[in-house]
């Protein structure tokens, strides 16, 4: 027998109604997003802007001298939940994620803050603002500002600062052939952020959504600092297919995927069989679908998690072979018992797909 989520007496709106979206599940479908910024690649770079929008990388990367980069990224998103504390402390560890994914450590948040004032308390909005501030004391960075607006729906985020050593970036685009592919957290969180929304989700499954999407990713920095690791992203809003798509696609490779290792967050099967699928699933394989080679019988439910856009999602990480077993020994150390080897990266021949699953 499921325990049922205890719902706050309040005559507010739950926070998951004012989103049209949730978590990274609102970001614009990646054929559009594309379309969007197809006139931008012609702006000038300077040299010592190391990584820059070319790639659609995680993070922007600036070097300032011979041992030093700042790394900048912004990411704020609508709810994925309805408790206010829990909905910070998400959006927080998911902003904070892109520049571990670059290999940094972060320094400093500034808060992003879209508030519909007129429909929520400063309660509840204060509430939001300390779950977020409750994941920068985690580590020890401070939010030193930020920005407000009264908007039409709840928005929170923040843009994060770190730094880094100039040669221990990790691009998503350097990738090579005959790297081993390793995916930090399972898969899910769509499916039971579509669950919640739908009153299908129980208490132990909002647990597991919860201590999911606010593990900092922080092996970053450590898998930075190991030779063979090539290129680092973290999996979010474009699913893992989506991501996996952006190593292929920046390096010229293919990427493989097999589909019986990928790790998935307990429960998840059965809701989606219930129909627990966000619409921004259905976006992304229409957004990339064609460039992804699926194998026979490949089922619409597999397809849906394959795609499942995760909130705060897991680190995947392209090593050499020689470099496995340290890649893993640092998941164990921070406590990313889930970590798996789900792939490789391998040449790609012509007219072959970018992804191929097995």
């Amino acid at each position: 027998m499921t325990t049922p989520i205890t719902k706050p007496d309040t005559t507010e709106p739950r926070l998951t109604s004012l989103s049209h979206g949730g978590g990274c599940g609102c970001k614009i479908a990646p054929g559009v997003l594309s379309e969007i910024l197809k006139g931008t690649a012609a702006m000038p770079v300077p040299p010592e802007l190391l990584v820059g929008i070319g790639t659609a990388d995680d993070a922007a990367v600036y070097q300032i001298s011979d041992d030093l980069a700042l790394i900048a990224t912004t990411d704020f998103f609508m709810p994925i939940v309805d408790d206010p504390t829990d909905f910070g402390r998400i959006a927080a560890t998911n902003a904070i994620s892109d520049v571990y994914a670059m290999g940094g450590r972060p320094i400093m948040a500034l808060a992003l803050v879209g508030m519909p004032i007129n429909v929520l308390s400063t309660a509840t909005i204060g509430k939001i603002l300390e779950g977020g501030a409750q994941v920068c004391r985690s580590i020890g960075i401070p939010i030193a500002g930020g920005h407000t607006i009264d908007s039409v729906e709840a928005i929170y985020g923040l843009v994060v600062i770190g730094l880094i050593h100039p040669k221990q970036v990790k691009r998503n685009a350097d990738a090579r052939a005959g790297d081993m592919l390793v995916l930090g957290k399972p898969l899910g969180v769509g499916v039971l952020s579509a669950a919640l929304k739908k009153n299908l989700l129980d208490a132990d499954g909002y647990a597991q959504m919860i201590t999911t999407t606010t593990r900092l990713n922080t092996p970053g920095p450590d898998l930075a600092a190991i030779d063979g690791v090539h290129a680092l992203t973290d999996v979010t809003g474009f699913g893992l297919a989506g991501h996996a798509l952006e190593l292929a696609r920046g390096a010229q490779l293919q990427a493989q995927i097999d589909w019986a290792s990928v790790p998935l967050l307990g429960g998840v099967l059965p809701l989606v069989e219930q129909g627990c699928i966000t619409g921004a699933s259905g976006r992304n394989w229409a957004g990339y679908g064609a460039d992804v080679a699926l194998p026979a019988g490949f089922s619409a439910q597999a397809q849906a998690l394959l795609t499942d856009p995760q909130t705060s999602g897991g680190l995947l990480v392209s090593c050499a072979p020689a470099a496995l077993d340290e890649v893993m020994s640092v998941f164990a150390l921070h406590g990313f018992g889930d970590a798996a080897v789900i792939g490789s990266m391998q040449a790609r021949a012509n007219g072959a797909a970018l992804l191929q699953v097995r």
